[in-house]
């Protein structure tokens, strides 16, 4: 008598074998690895905020101004929020689907497969991880500004340690131990101070502002000083274009520089899992933060460009409070300074509380030690979060980091891409599945999203595009080495497997 074929566990199997939705979503059920869903799409949008309104706002827009794009700076910010627009647009469709801890990493072990899903994951780890680590570095050096200019370095021998860096990595290590809800309500508290700094730096600078300095909005291209070799943009190697500042060409050169003022948006995803009634709140939370984020920064760049000529801002060390000073406001350096101290302190949170949630999917999914996945009694991946304290601390407090932007965010912008060809994929292969927010115009907004990002892309230097192919080079090396063997999905369907050849044999035997 002949034996009715088994249903095979997946219709993908190797490098290419998907998670589906339902069994993502199941799994955040399991009584070990749960997540305490506490979180609203308040708390969602003051997470958006809080990560966005960083460095980039206070420190950023002045340079880029003075060395990139003068008065058109602006615009910069315009076009930089439009592309990240279209990318939010699908992180919040996959989000409010995929309700599952793991942004971009679990969004393509859903449509892309489980290899593609390790490359983005293993991507994130060091976006996060360097990220935070910087951040908490550029908190300890506005630290020492608010104490009257002292260092806030510690000598042990010939080691130099960054205590202040140390400092605040410990307190957010322990604030992300203790629950995102507690996170949340400070991220909340010291938000608000921060963006009350900044509207009074948008507020106070209007009544400085010169209407001859916005004159000429776009000023004449100059031949760059800089971008040589490796140091040059991909865009002017392939090209042979070679680099200017200001122009046209200085003008989008810019959008890819304060680009990465808004990196930090796609990090409310990665708390999908945590929160209540996902399908509204992840899209308000990634939308609404991004809408308000975009309007503070192109006010601050008017009011900045319009309180004193671009070119009093060429160099490395101008912020905000050189416009101030140079109106005569010296006592606004400080206020600024005290916003910058309580901005990046959100920043480097949320960036750590991300880096958790990631890895916590990627262990959960068996691609990372599953060991670290279980949660705490407060819902928390305490192993995982004292780990990412622990190395970030590291980094922070011991390794001169200079500055990574372009290291960091080349990673992101990979990510926008997959995740916004993923949204038309998933359309079309489950169209069933229930989506709490639909990306208009599909497939026109993904594709924008994937030309915008691909674009900024091409203005990273390719100093940075082979310093990130090495890092996933490696990580190539480590799926095949531990990963590959220990995916809980290929596990199960070896023991899928081996079930239906045994079956198989007993059904011999009895025949």
């Amino acid at each position: 008598m002949a034996t009715p074929a088994r249903k095979p566990v997946s219709n993908r199997s190797g490098l290419f074998r998907t998670k589906s939705i339902e069994q993502s979503i199941r799994e955040t059920d399991e009584p070990e690895t749960k997540l305490r869903k506490d979180l609203t799409g308040w708390d969602l949008t003051v997470f958006g905020v809080a990560v966005v309104i960083g460095a980039g706002i206070f420190t950023l827009t002045a340079r880029t101004a003075g060395n990139v794009a003068g008065p058109s700076v602006s615009l910069a910010f315009v076009f930089a929020a439009i592309a990240c627009a279209f990318a939010a647009l699908c992180y919040a469709e996959f989000a409010s689907t995929v309700p599952v801890a793991g942004s971009a990493y679990t969004f393509s072990y859903a449509t892309f497969g489980e290899f593609v899903a390790w490359i983005i994951g293993w991507d994130l780890i060091l976006e996060f991880a360097l990220a935070a680590a910087v951040v908490s570095k550029g908190w300890s050096l506005y630290l020492g500004e608010v104490l009257g200019g002292s260092r806030t370095i510690l000598h042990l021998g010939s080691i130099e340690i960054d205590w202040g860096a140390l400092l605040i990595v410990t307190i957010i290590t322990v604030l992300l131990a203790v629950g995102t809800k507690v996170s949340s309500r400070v991220s909340a508290v010291v938000t608000a101070i921060k963006v009350a700094v900044v509207l009074f730096v948008v507020v106070l600078g209007a009544f400085y502002i010169k209407a001859e300095n916005y004159s000429p909005y776009i000023p004449p291209s100059e031949a760059g000083t800089t971008g040589e070799g490796i140091h040059q943009s991909l865009f002017s190697f392939l090209t042979g274009a070679g680099g200017s500042n200001f122009g046209w060409y200085g003008l989008l050169a810019a959008a890819s520089l304060v680009f990465f003022a808004f990196i930090g948006f796609d990090v409310v995803a990665t708390t999908a899992e945590e929160t209540k009634n996902p399908q509204k709140a992840l899209p308000r939370g990634i939308l609404g933060s991004l809408a308000i984020v975009a309007v503070l920064y192109v006010a601050v760049s008017l009011v900045l460009t319009g309180m004193v000529n671009y070119k009093d801002l060429a160099g490395d060390d101008s912020t905000l409070a050189t416009a101030f000073a140079l109106n005569g406001m010296d006592w606004a350096k400080n206020l600024i300074s005290f916003g910058a101290l309580a901005g990046l302190t959100t920043v480097v949170m949320v960036l750590m509380l991300g880096q958790t949630r990631v890895l916590f999917a990627m262990s959960r999914d068996g691609l990372m030690p599953r060991s670290l996945a279980p949660t705490g009694k407060r819902g928390t991946p305490v192993r995982i979060t004292v780990i990412v304290g622990v190395v970030v601390a590291a980094l922070a407090a011991v390794f001169p980091i200079g500055t990574l932007e372009e290291m960091v965010n080349i990673g992101t912008l990979f990510a926008f891409v997959l995740v916004s060809i993923g949204v038309v994929i998933l359309r079309r292969t489950r169209p069933d599945l229930p989506r709490g927010f639909r990306v208009p115009l599909v497939p026109l907004i993904p594709i924008l999203a994937v030309v915008s990002c691909l674009w900024l892309m091409l203005n990273l230097s390719v100093e940075t595009w082979l310093r990130f192919l090495i890092w996933m080079a490696l990580g190539v090396v480590v799926y095949f080495a531990y990963s590959r063997r220990h995916s809980m999905i290929g596990i199960r369907e070896r023991q899928a497997a081996a079930a239906e050849a045994a079956g198989a044999a007993e059904d011999g035997t009895d025949s």
